[in-house]
């Protein structure tokens, strides 16, 4: 590796580049370096994965997850699950090669808890894929109400920066505006929506559909209003379109007094660390403890691969316990799994079943 330092500046770096590449040099391609550590067998697909996974976090929670992905905390479990097929696999093979070796056939039972285990620890991963999911994506906070409630200024005072327009005329907000945010464990993606309300303003209509799919996929809406009335007003006309949580707002919190909802004051900060709290409570509500410390299936090819190979163990599951198929053909399904595993983590090696054959068992004695 060579390092050059140049003076400051655009045009220097690009003509010493220029010079690089008019000697035959090229720059790298995108990935590259990473795709040589997997070649060469310093990193595994997964962890390459994780590898654009840090480069892409937007939150706390996508970037802890990727470190320990990085550190190889998901493809341990992944190797783990392998292993415990193969085991099982060198177990059927063994049955059907030496059925009178020392106690006679393998007990039914022995391969069935097996079986049960197996199932297990992969239901168990399969689960964790909608909050890795969550993690990357974010849930979804959607600000919902009438125009001119406030929405874009509690969205503004909530990122701490101008990022929606602000006025007193109503249907100002056209468009859904995102910007991710963390709230406590949580990555979350706060939506400000156009206001809701009969309009024939044929631009504005078709920003309240926008709205009205963001509360179809929201976690958490924030019913906004600058009266009791005209929250429980929103809360009605938003409580067929959404299954999330809904938190009542009342974003004038500064004018007048109220006792039954959240009060808000964009001019003055007060409310907004209840309604913080507010969220917070109501995300874990809904999806349960934010568990980042253990492995985590983030992307939908880990969910497509270890769907596969749960999928082979039930199929192997039915065939072993029907006894319609003979174990030799059933068995069929334990190295589609295994290779189902093998092709998440990139690792490929059919002599493992011989290996642990032999190295298990005492075979002719």
């Amino acid at each position: 590796m060579v390092e050059i330092a140049t003076h400051g500046g655009g045009v220097v770096p690009v003509l010493v580049i220029a010079a690089l590449v008019e000697s035959g040099v090229r720059e790298a391609l995108p990935g590259e370096f990473t795709r040589r550590a997997v070649l060469n067998g310093k990193l595994d697909l997964i962890q390459a994965e994780a590898i654009g996974d840090l480069v892409d976090a937007n939150s706390r929670a996508m970037h802890r997850v990727a470190l320990r992905q990085l550190d190889g905390g998901l493809s341990r479990r992944i190797a783990t699950l392998r292993e415990m097929i193969i085991g099982l696999e060198a177990l059927i093979a063994y049955d059907i090669d030496f059925p009178e070796e020392d106690d006679g056939p393998i007990s039914r039972d022995r391969v069935a808890h097996a079986i049960d285990d197996l199932l297990r620890q992969l239901d168990q991963l399969l689960a964790t894929a909608p909050t890795g999911e969550l993690i990357r994506t974010g849930a979804v906070i959607v600000i919902a109400g009438t125009p001119n409630v406030g929405k874009s200024s509690l969205f503004n005072a909530l990122l701490g920066s101008q990022r929606a327009i602000v006025t007193d005329i109503p249907g100002t907000t056209r468009d859904a505006i995102e910007a991710v945010l963390d709230i406590g464990p949580w990555p979350v993606r706060l939506v400000d929506t156009a206001g809701l309300r009969d309009t024939e303003d044929m631009v504005e209509r078709l920003g309240i559909e926008v709205s009205t799919r963001y509360l179809a996929s929201a976690d958490v809406v924030l019913a906004c209003g600058d009266t009791d009335t005209e929250v429980a007003e929103t809360v009605a006309n938003i409580t067929g379109m959404t299954d999330a949580a809904i938190i009542h707002i009342r974003t004038k919190g500064d004018i007048g007094q109220s006792g039954i909802i959240i009060q808000v004051s964009v001019l003055t900060g007060n409310g907004i660390p209840q309604l913080l709290a507010s969220v917070e409570t109501a995300l874990a509500t809904r999806h349960g403890p934010l568990a980042t410390d253990a492995p985590v299936l983030t992307r939908e090819r880990h969910r497509y691969v270890v769907g596969i190979a749960r999928g082979e163990i039930a199929e192997f599951d039915r065939a072993w316990r029907d006894g319609q198929l003979p174990a030799s053909v059933a068995a069929v399904h334990l190295r589609a799994a295994v290779h189902a595993l093998e092709e998440m983590i990139g690792t490929i090696d059919v002599e493992d079943v011989l290996d642990r054959l032999f190295g298990t068992f005492c075979i002719g004695k």
